[in-house]
C-alpha cells in the first residue's frame, strides 16, 4: 500500500481521495484488519493551511482509533487550544461562548493546519502497514452485482467489493452513482488568508466579527500566525497584503496590523447534501456527501466523523446503518452553518440591529452557551 507501489488490482475497499475523510477511513479500515486501496489524483498531499480547526468530538474520534491518547496527543501538540469564540460588532463584544466547560477529555477547540491533521492521520496509516496510492485519478467507476471496478486516467483498473467517494464537492464516485447533491451556492465570495499581525484580542480566542461589508472570522494558528476569513461581496483570485491590510482596517478598525501574508485564497461556497450516502456498493463520505458554509470550522470535522463512522460500518457489515446516523449530523450542521451565514451577511440595518442587540441577551443565559458549545464543538453528535 505505498505511494510508489504499484496498484494492486483487488481489494475489498477502495477510497477515492486521500484527505482527512479518507484518511480516516483508511486508518479505521487498518485497526479493524478491512483491506483496502486508498487513492489520490495529487502526486503530494497539499502542504496548505485550509481548515484550521479540529473540534473536541474529532479528537474524541481519534481516541477511539487510538486509546494510547498517541493519535489525539500528536496532533494537539502541534496545534492551539482555545477555549472561547467570541462574537463582535466590528470591535465591540456582543457574546462570548466557552468550551473550556464541555464535558469532554478535550475541552477546547484546537487550532491547527489542516496538513498537520492529514499529516498525523498518515503517520498513523503507515504505522498500521497502510499508506497512499499517488497520483491515481480515478476517471470511471461502475458497480455489477458482484462488486465495482475503477479505472484510472493512465488505464489501471482496481476491482473491489465496496468503493467509497471521498473525493469532495465534484466526486466522480458520486456522479458513477447517480446521487443528487441538491442544493445552492452562496452569493458571496469568501477571502481566506494566514497572515502575521499584531491582534488586539490576542491568540486566546476565535472571533467573529460582523460588519456592514460582511463577517470577518479571525483565529489563531500555531507559530504566532492568524488564520483570516471574510465574506467579500468579489474578492482577487489572490488576495495581496495590501487588499488584507485595507479588508482588516475596514472590518475591525484598530484592531489589526497585518505585518506579513503568508498564503491566500478566494473561495465560493455552497450548501448540499448527498440525496443518499449509498447506492448499491458505493458510498460517499465528507465533501462527497456534504458542503456548507465555513461558519463554525464544521466541515473537516465533519468528514473525519463521517470516515470514522464509515470504516466501523464497512467492518460491521452495517452499511445501511451509516447513512442513517451520518445524514441527519450532515443536514443539521447544513442547516446550523447557513443560519450563522445568514446572521452573519445580512445587510438589512433592522435585522442587524435586531441580531446585536438580542446576542448579548441570549449569551447570558447559561443553557443556551453551553448547547451552542456543544452544537460547534460536535458533541451532540456522538
Amino acid at each position: 500500500m505505498t505511494g510508489t507501489a504499484a496498484l494492486p488490482t483487488r481489494t475489498d475497499v477502495a477510497v477515492v481521495g486521500a484527505g482527512p475523510t479518507g484518511l480516516a477511513l483508511a486508518v479505521t479500515l487498518a485497526e479493524a484488519g478491512v483491506d483496502f486501496v486508498l487513492l489520490d489524483r495529487q502526486a503530494e498531499g497539499a502542504n496548505t493551511s485550509r481548515a484550521a480547526v479540529v473540534h473536541a468530538r474529532t479528537l474524541e474520534v481519534l481516541d477511539e482509533l487510538d486509546p494510547s491518547g498517541d493519535l489525539s496527543g500528536e496532533l494537539v501538540g502541534r496545534g492551539v487550544r482555545v477555549t472561547r469564540f467570541r462574537i463582535r460588532d466590528g470591535a465591540r463584544p456582543l457574546a462570548a461562548v466557552d468550551f473550556d466547560g464541555l464535558p469532554t477529555a478535550h475541552p477546547y477547540a484546537l487550532m491547527v493546519p489542516q496538513y498537520e491533521t492529514e499529516a498525523v492521520l498518515l503517520e498513523r496509516l503507515r504505522a498500521l502497514g497502510g499508506d497512499v496510492h499517488r497520483p491515481y485519478e480515478v476517471t470511471s467507476v461502475t458497480q455489477d452485482a458482484d462488486g465495482v471496478t475503477l479505472t484510472t486516467a493512465t488505464g489501471e483498473t482496481l476491482r473491489a467489493a465496496h468503493a467509497v467517494g471521498a473525493d469532495g464537492m465534484h466526486s466522480v464516485v458520486r456522479e458513477a452513482a447517480g446521487i443528487a447533491f441538491e442544493g445552492s451556492a452562496y452569493a458571496e465570495s469568501f477571502v481566506l488568508a494566514d497572515v502575521v499581525m499584531d491582534w488586539a484580542p490576542g491568540p486566546h480566542e476565535v472571533t467573529l466579527a460582523f460588519g456592514t461589508a460582511g463577517p470577518t472570522v479571525v483565529a489563531p494558528l500555531p507559530g504566532g500566525h492568524y488564520r483570516i476569513v471574510a465574506a467579500v461581496a468579489e474578492a482577487p483570485a489572490e488576495p495581496d497584503l495590501a487588499f488584507v491590510r485595507t479588508l482588516m482596517d475596514e472590518r475591525v478598525p484598530g484592531q489589526a496590523a497585518v505585518r506579513e501574508l503568508v498564503w491566500s485564497s478566494r473561495f465560493r461556497i455552497h450548501h448540499r447534501v448527498a440525496d443518499r450516502y449509498r447506492a448499491g456498493r458505493l458510498l460517499l463520505a465528507g465533501d462527497a456527501a456534504h458542503v456548507h458554509s465555513p461558519a463554525g470550522g464544521q466541515g473537516m470535522n465533519t468528514g473525519i466523523q463521517d470516515g470514522y463512522a464509515l470504516g466501523r460500518a464497512l467492518a460491521t457489515g452495517d452499511l445501511d446503518g451509516y447513512e442513517a446516523r451520518r445524514r441527519p449530523v450532515a443536514r443539521r450542521v447544513v442547516a446550523l452553518t447557513h443560519r450563522m451565514t445568514r446572521a452573519a451577511t445580512t445587510r438589512n440595518p433592522v435585522l442587524r440591529a435586531a441580531r446585536n442587540a438580542l446576542l448579548p441577551l441570549l449569551a447570558r443565559v447559561p443553557a443556551l452557551r453551553d448547547r451552542l458549545a456543544a452544537e460547534l464543538a460536535e458533541l451532540t453528535y456522538r
